[in-house]
């Protein structure tokens, strides 16, 4: 379980142009990184 206040776990999701994007590397290359969940997404309702 994730705890407010603690830093996120690295992980790495699909891309939409250059492959694979992983947590860590984004916040290197940016430093300014924005995650969004949309969990409704293709689902009914």
């Amino acid at each position: 379980m994730l705890q407010a206040g603690r830093p996120a776990p690295d992980f790495t999701l699909p891309g939409t142009a250059d492959g694979p994007v992983t947590l860590s590397e984004a916040f290197r290359a940016n430093r300014a990184t924005i995650l969004a969940f949309y969990v409704l997404d293709f689902t009914p309702g």
